[in-house]
């Protein structure tokens, strides 16, 4: 298994190329989870990361390297292969049916009664776009695979879903996992796609010999999609396989760990002190604090709703708590994202206005990324918010536990996927319930400190168990078991 050809593919890949202000060409790190999750495997394997060119500069260099490149980063060697879309393709296929339709659709965003509408631009959006640039990532693999006996090829995420059916076609040997980072959602949410593109997503994703997600209710939600949506499919849900024109599909489970060890040294840097000094400058008798991406899935709004109704509820508070809410910027091209960035900018001057005094501001938004900031903010937190209306894990409401130092408690939504594992631990809301949320906060900032110690204990003994490793190697433990089934 060890010697095997490894492919790992996903939209996007872990550097992106630049250009500074003197002209000069820069790297850095691509972001996200999958990136560092992926990185620890890249460190022991040969592999060849095959990733969609994001930017101009990383078109110029797939050019001038007409294959793989050879790049260093934080310590890690990569062999990466950038491939290049048509600009028109590939904003249709990440601007129109990735982000938003896809993305809306397994985080359950959409307001039925007004959108989505399918009219002839998303379906072009489909057609000239998102199977466009899967065929351009299926081509790169199919390429990178020749004559190479029965290869294995990892592939990631949602802006993939039928390169598996192209690179099946092509190479009927080769071994395909798949990793969904997102969740999966029910049957029903499915069906505001057209009959044709919805089939041939799920006929590309049948096209895997294993697909894995981060809990069994999303496994269970996509053998259910299977069974109802796909008319041929035969389901074992025992077993947790699905049978398709004569293939055989696994579905598992592989919560994501942390890099818990990384975050303890990188809490311990230069860059995290200095960032510390403000937030201890800043904080009153009690910190809350949430760190997310901007999106709408992340329930900001309600976060921000259920702090001004605690306000409210207990005058007693003012003056004594801040709450730091530190945003990334998302996906501000998609209009959606744009006009949420906006609402929550103008809740948070409300809630301020109302309960604000010359010299305190109740709600601290902070909308920019930069990781010492928020590990400070981490490391000091007496309630860390969670309350996404749907995630496919949330990693945040494990890094932040891994080093906080006041015995902070954790507000933990019910649809994350990370509560499956840590619900013993947390103070669980419903996303949806803004009482429930604010009578959460009161808890957590009135709990004896016996209380928060156990539960801090708890929480971290959890999160410390396992790591991205381990994610990788119950991965590839299945993939040579199911490959020597197969042989």
């Amino acid at each position: 298994m060890s010697d095997a050809p490894l492919i790992i593919v996903s939209n996007r890949g872990p550097a992106q190329f630049e250009r500074d202000a003197d002209g000069n060409r820069t790297v850095r790190r691509g972001g996200g989870g999958l990136v560092t999750a992926l990185s620890g495997l890249v460190s022991h394997r040969d592999a060849l990361w095959i990733a969609s060119a994001m930017t101009d500069e990383d078109i110029v260099v797939s050019e001038e390297e007409g294959g793989p490149v050879s790049l260093d980063i934080d310590g890690i060697s990569y062999r990466v292969m950038l491939v290049e879309s048509d600009p028109r393709a590939y904003d249709r296929f990440y601007n129109v049916i990735a982000n938003p339709i896809l993305w809306f659709i397994q985080h359950y965003l959409w307001d039925l009664s007004n959108a989505p509408d399918i009219r002839q631009e998303e379906l072009d959006a489909w057609d000239q776009g998102y199977q466009q640039v899967n065929s351009d990532i299926a081509a790169a693999v199919v390429r990178q695979i020749e004559g190479q006996r029965e290869p294995l090829v990892m592939l990631h995420d949602y802006h993939l879903y039928t390169a598996p059916g192209m690179i099946r076609a092509a190479r009927p040997d080769a071994f395909l996992h798949f990793f969904v980072h997102i969740p999966w959602s029910q049957p029903d949410s499915w069906r505001v796609l057209p009959k044709r593109i919805r089939e041939a997503l799920y006929e590309g994703m049948l096209a895997n010999d294993i697909i894995g997600f981060h809990t069994h209710s999303y496994t269970l939600n996509f053998l259910r999609c299977c069974d109802e949506l796909l008319e041929g499919a035969e389901v074992d849900y025992v077993a947790g396989e699905i049978v398709y024109k004569g293939h055989r599909t696994l579905t598992r489970a592989y919560p994501l760990g942390i890099d818990a060890e990384r975050l303890r040294r990188a809490s311990a840097s230069k860059e995290v002190a200095e960032a510390e000094r403000e937030v201890l400058e800043r904080r009153r008798r009690y910190l809350i604090i949430r760190v997310d991406r901007a999106d709408l899935s992340k329930n900001v709004l309600r976060g921000f709703t259920a702090f001004d109704t605690f306000l409210t509820q207990h005058p007693e508070f003012r003056e004594q708590v801040t709450f730091i809410a530190h945003l990334q910027p998302s996906r501000q091209d998609v209009p959606e994202y744009a006009e949420y960035r906006e609402r929550i900018e103008a809740l948070v001057a409300v809630v301020n206005h109302r309960h604000g005094t010359t010299d305190w501001m109740p709600i601290d938004l902070r909308i920019y990324e930069n990781f010492a900031d928020a590990v400070a903010r981490y490391k000091h937190y007496d309630l860390l918010m969670v309350n996404a209306i749907f995630d496919g894990m949330n990693l945040v409401a494990k890094e932040a536990p891994a080093v906080n130092t006041r015995d902070g408690v954790l507000m933990l939504s019910e649809n994350t996927g990370s509560h499956q594992e840590l619900e013993d631990w947390v103070i669980t809301v419903n996303p949806f319930d803004i009482q429930e949320q604010s009578d959460a906060i009161y808890r957590a900032l009135t709990m004896e400190p016996e209380k928060k110690a156990e539960l801090a204990q708890g929480l971290r003994e959890i999160i410390f168990s396992r790591n991205p490793g381990d994610w990788v190697d119950d991965q590839l433990a299945d993939i040579e078991e199911a490959r020597a089934a197969r042989t």
